[in-house]
């Protein structure tokens, strides 16, 4: 049997009708290893930097099929897509099926990796013969990326929840994004706005000195005066004056048409034209792509090979004449452009309409469009500006501009990026006007525009930050997070994502700033190319970078943000607030907390206090019970707290969730499950006057080596020692 594995089911099934029964196509589901989320020893960073991969949650079914499927197979062919990620994907299924080590019944496995750009019979069968090994340098630019990006967000994520409030995080390209956007609302906050005036003359033109054939001629005033006297003025003298043309100034241009999307430019043209979010546009493309209707997605090169050229060509010469063909090479802009891809098009230029639903039918209208066109003549246009002089006074010029297409060209494909169409009347230098009409509109200036979601990956692109990958995920994980609010199109910073920005500008200026992050893209580049050290540039980066953090350690906590408006004394004993950050935003607090309980909302509304139960403290004797709002729900605790930090349990809760290990500190209590910031993990009993703790469930077994409590491992090793500085803690090592 011969196996070919892909990463995707719709790929799968697309690619077998390419293959004659000649293999068995199967998919990885996406991937099925990562580095876990929760332990930071899942890193060996001593060893080399070193991650310790697991299968991915819901993955060991499909795990264990690929490894049957292989097991059966004379040869195997790792189809995953063509670029890091599909590399890496590749490199797990090798990995996790242990390909390396299968043998047939004449020889070593043959294993082999293939890559196309665009899902058709042609390209399948073209990679088919050129077969080649698996790029390790790209999978561990990929490795060096995702290893990166853990080791920041357990370090710093780690200091958010012990200095700001617990469940924030940072991630060493998403914080970068955050800041960009708290820079642009900094500029909106400071911004002063300003009156001024537009002055409007309405005119006529009188060809022939008659009435009948009269054109009406708009102009405005080339000044926009800022103060109201002199708005007057230009109003009086205009009224009064003799208006005569003063010049005529025509000028014949051209538009050249814009080149093949790229990742980039596709998400910021289905954001602005189809209101795509960059997820959604990608997702939708993925489809698109799966099905043989598209180029592959992610990309910087905008280039396209010269069969696709030649078939656009053809196309424009049918559909809309030949003048309008005028082949175009177009050089990639980006400096980091990465691997020799195509930018984005339609497989079949002769298919306007493609997808299986409106929303991928949309976009692949948006492909086609844009590809057809940048294969077209450009658009020849003709601008034209009347200015119009007043001999009554000393008043500014009033002018009007006009446009007119000579020649649509490329317009004709992608209408989208038409002008509007002014057609001024026919006048003559010297000519007089007639005065209908002057009036004056007060405007204010405006604040500089917020970042669309569109605009945001554009400025991400300019300033080198990210890469077609990642533009997505990076707005996605700001979003989810809480960090950013989207209201239409456009992104606004949250009050949590401002104190998590403003932390980080402080702490770590130099890690989330756009040349550090912008260097680090690059450094990853050259091991994708094979210039530059996997374990090296991990150990430049993360040594300053560790020591850093620990010396943060000492900073104080952020308890509160600043002192409230002095107009909203606290509700219950009048004293002076302060603001807090809570999970849903900002908010007034009592400065006398926790004496005091008062709060208001930021806006000044009184808010609801704890309510007390009746209960005395069982701890500190003097404390009232009271219910709280905490970060896994309601709970019961002192008020007296921090001073006090007594938490009443529940009986039946704690009953059911109670093991049968006796606590190997105090001897008191019994191992009990409950809930931490890091998932589940057991305590004692008799917290919080003891304080003993384990990650995972106690087996009941003691350590051979150390005699401290097994506990649960993973499904390779059973069990591992709670005790981290026990060689049995670690299971890899203990594999070993």
């Amino acid at each position: 049997m011969k196996l070919l594995i892909v990463e995707s089911p719709a790929k799968a099934k697309t690619i077998s009708k390419y293959l004659d029964n000649k293999y068995t196509v199967t998919s990885s589901v996406g991937h099925i290893r990562d580095i876990p989320k929760s332990s930071k020893d899942a890193i060996d960073i001593e060893g080399g930097f070193i991650p310790h991969y697991e299968v991915v949650p819901g993955k060991e079914k499909v795990v264990q099929e690929l490894k049957k499927l292989c097991k059966k197979a004379d040869e195997v062919v790792l189809a995953t897509d063509p670029d890091r990620e599909g590399e890496a994907i590749a490199w797990h299924v090798a990995q996790a099926c242990e390909l390396d080590k299968l043998k047939t019944k004449s020889e070593k496995l043959k294993v082999k990796r293939i890559v196309f750009h665009e899902i058709t019979k042609p390209a399948v069968q073209e990679a088919m013969e050129h077969p080649r090994d698996i790029d390790q340098n790209l999978r561990k630019a990929q490795e060096a990326r995702r290893v990166l990006d853990r080791l920041v967000g357990y370090d710093l994520s780690g200091l958010i929840w012990k200095k700001v409030r617990y469940g924030l995080s940072a991630g060493r390209v998403q914080s970068p994004a955050l800041r960009i956007l708290m820079e642009k609302e900094r500029e909106v906050r400071a911004f002063k706005s300003e009156d001024y005036w537009v002055i409007t003359a309405n005119t006529r033109v009188d060809a022939d000195s008659t009435q009948t054939n009269a054109e009406e001629l708009i102009l405005t005033c080339v000044k926009e005066p800022r103060e109201k006297k002199e708005v007057e003025q230009i109003l009086s003298d205009g009224e009064k004056g003799t208006w005569t043309i003063k010049e005529v100034k025509e000028t014949q241009m051209k538009r050249t048409s814009r080149a093949p999307f790229t990742t980039s430019t596709l998400q910021q043209a289905a954001s602005s034209q189809l209101g795509f979010a960059p997820s959604r546009t990608m997702r939708t493309a993925q489809r698109l792509y799966e099905a043989g209707h598209i180029t592959y997605m992610r990309t910087d090169s905008t280039t396209i090979s010269p069969v696709a050229q030649k078939q656009a060509l053809a196309v424009i010469k049918e559909k809309y004449g030949e003048k309008y063909a005028d082949a175009h090479v177009y050089k990639t802009k980006s400096k980091a452009a990465q691997e020799a891809h195509e930018a984005v098009r339609p497989t079949n230029a002769s298919k306007e309409s493609a997808g299986a639903t409106d929303e991928q039918e949309r976009l692949y209208g948006l492909i086609w469009r844009r590809f057809i066109s940048s294969q077209m003549a450009d658009a020849q246009l003709l601008k034209t500006k009347i200015t119009v002089e007043i001999d009554n006074g000393v008043i500014p010029d009033f002018a009007a501009h006009g446009s007119q297409t000579i020649f649509d060209g490329w317009l004709a494909a992608d209408t989208s990026a038409r002008g509007e169409t002014v057609e001024l009347p026919s006048v003559k230098e010297k000519e007089q006007v007639t005065l209908i009409k002057i009036e004056d509109e007060q405007k204010q200036t405006q604040p500089p525009g917020r970042y669309t979601e569109a605009g945001l990956i554009k400025e991400l692109e300019k300033r080198g930050i990210g890469r077609p990958s990642t533009y997505a995920s990076i707005i996605k994980t700001i979003i989810d997070r809480g960090y950013v609010t989207k209201d239409g199109r456009t992104l606004f910073p949250t009050d949590t994502g401002e104190v998590v920005s403003d932390f980080l500008e402080e702490n770590f200026t130099k890690y989330i700033s756009d040349t550090f992050t912008a260097e680090m893209e690059n450094e990853l580049d050259e091991i994708a190319d094979g210039k530059r050290e996997y374990q090296k540039t991990l150990s430049d980066f993360y040594t300053p970078f560790s020591k850093d953090v620990k010396s943060k350690e000492s900073i104080e906590k952020i308890t509160d943000l600043g002192a409230a408006p002095k107009e909203f004394p606290c509700p219950k004993c009048g004293k002076a607030m302060v603001i807090k950050l809570s999970k849903t935003g900002k908010f007034m607090s009592c400065g006398n907390f926790p004496d005091c309980s008062g709060a208001r909302t930021i806006e000044g509304k009184e808010l609801a206090g704890p309510k007390e139960t009746g209960e005395a403290c069982t701890k500190c004797k003097n404390g009232k019970l009271i219910e709280r709002e905490g970060r896994f729900g309601k709970f019961i605790g002192c008020n007296n707290y921090p001073k006090c930090k007594f938490i009443k349990g529940d009986p039946e809760e704690e009953k059911k969730n109670q093991t049968d290990v006796k606590c190997p500190e105090c001897g008191k209590g019994f191992l009990t499950a409950r809930r931490g910031r890091f998932g589940e993990f057991y305590s004692c009993s008799e917290y919080p006057t003891c304080k003993f703790a384990i990650k995972a469930k106690p087996t009941g077994k003691t350590c051979p080596e150390c005699n401290s409590l097994m506990m649960l491992g993973t499904k390779t090793i059973p069990e591992r020692c709670s005790n981290k500085a026990c060689s049995n803690h670690n299971p890899h090592k203990l594999k070993k």
